[in-house]
């Protein structure tokens, strides 16, 4: 799996900063430094949170590959920490915030057929082990010869370095297992908790001073968790999230719009609200079904991919009997004849989901009913609609589940527009703050308030005034009012059983909610296609917008826009060796900077240095008294006379008595005296100024 542009830009970024806290070796300098070489001055003063270790931030939307991004980014960070310490080992700790994610990020980077490990292997060799906690404790493959000879990697939770509970305090006990770390190497006493047995976990990976990785950084600001680092000694920290804190040191912003053009993203986000719940899930049904349809014909027709669309229905928790549940959701799409085969329940303490490939075409799933617990760490890029079915007098919060339908399957543009979109459905008469939640959940994802599209249609169904083309934000659409009603769910029966039933793909019948979706159909094309339009006018090297005004940049007057356009600035490449078929590919690369000091060694450089070409001057500097027991400091140029003794003695070798005879010659003229004891004669129109001091210069 090739990195995107994107996320090569990441490493980049990464690779230029290591390379300038190398070069000046002060965080804070380091870090001002860096954005300074790129224009950026508003930026804050680097947080020297941890004391005295590198601890940066890549800012990465939701989606947008940040595993995959740690990944690629071990290498450099281990080549920078190389480069002082040879013989270190390559161990990292990899945090995340939940066990969901521990053991999504443990699978995939252990599985020898995943593009990480497969990265991994060819980043070190084939030489890449990755642990649990559980592993470490029962040295499970854990040894200091192992550690020395390949890239460890433990993968642990947040929660089982802060101690709560038995299970994670026997990281700070006594651990026989572990005993040959102590025995293998010189431990500096230093490196070890005070009040922890040398052989305990923690004082293991401290001596091995690890590369921490914190996904989901943003989870990890407490003052607790900022004892956590510390208490893992590292060498480095690199941090990755959607959402920075205030005390982020970030060094790489990724633009939500880099995502759209490479479509990692099903954006913009179409937002409908409905007059009751009953409609939010008919509309459900019927988009998810026309979805699926238009899905299949893609993949039969055009040779497009498998996608089995699912929709999320956000029910509200059970706080009294009226409230809607998902025993309640489940019995009334089973109702309308959907297999039951084709719904699961997830919560915080049922789980019909879990070890389930949802991604496979022997999945039968197409709903899942949920409160908040598809959070941080569940991917299903085909989820594509999230119908929210709080009371209608709320306002709904969606903020925690939006980010998991705004994946793209297969990471890849799809043939038909809608399915490069994702939906969002709710009932709600505070349909104002339901947007905003939507807002904070897009913010939360690392995207931004231009991320979206206003689009408000006029009540009585078609037709409507669009919002500013220009401006992004979520597509706004309300339905036709309905009567008022005794049972949120009493107008299912209505719902056309052909929306629901696989077994029939042809279009629904003419009916009210037939023409909503059609509309929401025909707005969301269009917003697409304007989506797109502005994506492509992205470049990579564009600013992103959290630096715009952070950056030194001033308009350009039209006037000069053609001019600037035609200007062509040189640039220096190198010419590399390739291989392969196409030799010609690749031949040459642009100059780096570091690549003018290959094979350079300052011991073997020539020592000599030519003044030949060099107009020097000789001062004479003193104290001058201006006043009772007042002097001041003075300054006078002592002229070395083309042809004058001082200069053929000034070039000429050998060195030492060189510098003797000037030493004589220069005294003599300081006491205005030449060879034969007189004062110097200065020849016109060479350096006939006359000799003394000159005006005082403040230092």
């Amino acid at each position: 799996m090739e990195l995107k542009t994107y996320q090569s830009q990441v490493i980049q970024d990464l690779r230029q900063y290591l390379a300038t806290l190398a070069d000046i070796q002060h965080l804070e300098n380091a870090f001002r430094d860096y954005w300074a070489e790129r224009g950026v001055t508003g930026m804050a003063a680097y947080k020297n949170t941890i004391p005295g270790v590198p601890h940066v931030c890549a800012k990465v939307p939701t989606a947008g590959g940040k595993t995959y991004i740690a990944v690629n980014a071990l290498q450099p960070i281990f080549d920078a920490l190389s480069a002082a310490n040879p013989q270190r080992p390559k161990f990292v700790v990899w945090l995340v915030p939940s066990l969901t994610i521990l053991e999504q990020t443990a699978r995939n980077l252990s599985n020898p057929d995943h593009p990480y490990h497969k990265r991994l292997s060819q980043l070190f060799k084939g030489r890449v082990a990755i642990y649990e906690k559980k592993d470490l404790l029962m040295g499970a493959g854990f040894s200091p010869d192992t550690v020395a000879d390949q890239l460890s990697i433990v993968v642990m939770s947040f929660d089982s370095l802060r101690a709560r509970n038995k299970e994670d305090r026997k990281i700070y006990q006594e651990n026989g297992y572990l005993a040959p770390f102590m025995n293998a190497q010189r431990v500096d006493t230093g490196d070890l908790l005070p009040d922890r047995d040398p052989s305990a976990l923690i004082n293991v990976i401290r001596t091995l001073k690890p590369v921490v990785i914190v996904d989901e950084s943003h989870n990890a600001e407490s003052t607790l968790s900022v004892e956590m680092l510390v208490n893992l000694n590292p060498d480095f920290i690199l941090d990755l999230t959607a959402t920075p804190r205030n005390n982020s040191n970030i060094i790489s912003y990724v633009d939500a719009m880099a995502l759209k053009r490479h479509h990692m993203v099903k954006l913009p986000v179409i937002v409908a609200n409905q007059n009751s719940r009953a409609e939010v899930i008919e509309s459900a049904l019927v988009m998810r079904k026309q979805l699926e349809a238009i899905a299949i014909k893609e993949e039969v027709s055009k040779g497009g991919r498998y996608i089995r669309p699912i929709v999320l229905f956000q029910a509200q928790p059970r706080t009294h009997d009226d409230n809607t549940t998902f025993d309640k959701v489940k019995e009334k799409l089973v109702a309308l004849g959907i297999p039951p085969e084709q719904i699961r329940i997830k919560t915080a303490d049922r789980d019909e989901i879990k070890g389930e490939d949802l991604l496979s075409r022997a999945s039968p799933v197409r709903y899942i009913i949920t409160v908040n617990a598809l959070k941080e760490g569940w991917d299903c890029p085909f989820a594509y609609i999230l119908a929210s079915l709080a009371d209608k007098s709320s306002a709904v919060d969606v903020e925690q589940i939006v980010g998991r339908v705004l994946r793209m399957p297969y990471v890849q543009k799809h043939g038909h527009d809608l399915l490069n979109l994702s939906y969002v459905f709710t009932a709600s008469s505070k349909f104002k703050e339901t947007l905003q939640t939507v807002v904070n959940a897009l913010q939360r994802a690392g995207f931004s308030d231009k991320d979206y599209r206003a689009l408000e249609m006029a009540q009585g169904g078609a037709g409507g005034n669009a919002g500013n083309q220009g401006d992004q934000s979520p597509l706004e659409l309300t339905h036709s009012p309905a009567g008022p009603e005794a049972d949120e769910f009493a107008d299912l029966s209505n719902v056309p059983i052909a929306w629901v039933q696989d077994s029939d793909d042809s279009l629904a019948p003419a009916d009210p909610e037939s023409a909503f979706i059609s509309e929401i159909k025909a707005r969301a094309i269009e917003e697409n296609q304007s989506f797109e339009e502005q994506a492509k006018a992205i470049t990579d090297t564009s600013i992103p917008a959290e630096l715009a005004d952070k950056t030194n940049m001033q308009k350009m007057k039209e006037v000069f826009r053609e001019d600037a356009l035609s200007l062509s600035l040189p640039q220096f490449f190198i010419e590399v060796k390739t291989g392969g078929w196409f030799d010609e590919d690749g031949k040459y690369q642009l100059l780096e900077r570091d690549q003018l000091l290959t094979d350079f060694r300052l011991a073997h450089a020539d020592s000599s240095v030519n003044f030949a070409n060099v107009d020097a001057q000789v001062y004479k500097v003193d104290l001058e008294k201006v006043g009772e027991c007042a002097f001041r400091r003075s300054w006078a140029v002592i002229p070395l006379i083309v042809g004058t003794p001082e200069k053929r003695t000034f070039w000429s070798p050998p060195f030492y008595p060189q510098m003797v005879t000037m030493r004589q010659l220069l005294g003599c003229r300081v006491h205005h005296c030449d060879d034969a004891g007189s004062p110097p004669s200065v020849p016109v129109g060479e350096h006939s100024a006359a000799v003394g001091p000159v005006p005082h210069r403040p230092r």
